[in-house]
């Protein structure tokens, strides 16, 4: 009989993912750490049980994590990443020459250590690329102390449970706001809003509180069952959301990054919600 991996992150819906060889299984300082072989999907990472990223389709999330907002800002030197341990976001980001410095914050270093050994195809390069910077140290902290300014910020973090639950929290979007430039951009990982609309309304309300222009966009990631996963959008430049196509296409063009996602089409079409996700986002006040 074929060994199952049941994720039970949401009570009323489970998911299961056929396990063809257990390549991992360690309990870190932090959270345990298991990496598995599916048939369809690749190698598969799960940290405390709950699916975090696989090769077969990664590619969707982080690029829209980073393709989008750095092609919408236009001029995105400075990336700083919170969290993402697997290095898949630090690789988007560095595709594109204009980058010049990342900044990995990362809490668990036995996460990087296993990450560089068994999933290249994921971080690729990134973590010995010269514009890479990793620093071993808890999110919260370390956006609350920075001294540094980024153009983009990025928080790739896991659900609002164990380790991640206070990259959700006001006082680390506020510390955040502090470390961005003017008129740069936060976006955050908010799960799948079918199933955790209190995850984005609760972030909504936050970013609303602290930003002029907060809200969030979709993409559609197979491993996260139940919807299309929602992406924080923050910002004080009310027209960075808005880029118009024909810039996004011209900025897209002049990157020459090839994706497999992410296009200017789909780069618009992302912020266009369905009416049970803008409910959510209209329940939520604006107080800037």
């Amino acid at each position: 009989m074929s060994a199952w991996f049941d994720e039970t992150l949401h009570a009323n819906l489970r998911q299961r993912l056929k396990i063809e060889r257990v390549l991992y299984d360690s309990q870190s300082e932090h959270q345990r750490i298991v990496l598995f072989e599916n048939a369809l999907l690749g190698r598969v990472l799960t940290l405390d049980g709950v699916v975090q990223t696989t090769e077969g389709d990664e590619f969707i999330y982080h690029e829209m994590l980073t393709h989008l907002p750095i092609l919408a800002h236009g001029q995105v030197r400075r990336v700083l990443v919170i969290g993402g341990g697997d290095g898949g976001m630090i690789e988007e980001a560095l595709k594109h020459k204009s980058v010049e410095h990342v900044t990995l914050v990362e809490i668990d270093a036995q996460v990087i250590e296993f990450s560089r050994k068994y999933l290249g195809k994921i971080c690729g390069q990134a973590f010995d690329d010269p514009r890479t910077q990793v620093v071993m140290a808890d999110g919260v902290d370390y956006v609350a102390k920075c001294e540094d300014r980024y153009d983009l910020i990025v928080t790739d973090s896991t659900d609002p449970i164990g380790p991640g639950e206070v990259l959700f929290t006001e006082q680390y979007y506020a510390a955040c706001k502090r470390c961005l430039t003017p008129g740069g951009i936060l976006v955050t990982q908010n799960g799948v809003p079918f199933l955790q609309a209190a995850e984005l309304r609760g972030t909504m309300g936050i970013l609303r509180k602290l930003f002029t222009d907060a809200s969030c966009y979709l993409a559609t990631v197979p491993t996260y069952a139940g919807g299309p996963m929602a992406f924080g959008w923050a910002s004080d430049n009310t027209a960075l959301r808005a880029t118009p196509q024909d810039v996004l296409e011209q900025r897209f063009a002049a990157a020459g990054i090839a994706t497999g996602y992410y296009n200017p089409a789909v780069h618009r079409g992302a912020f266009a919600l369905p009416g049970y996700v803008a409910d959510l986002i209209d329940a939520t006040p604006r107080t800037t």
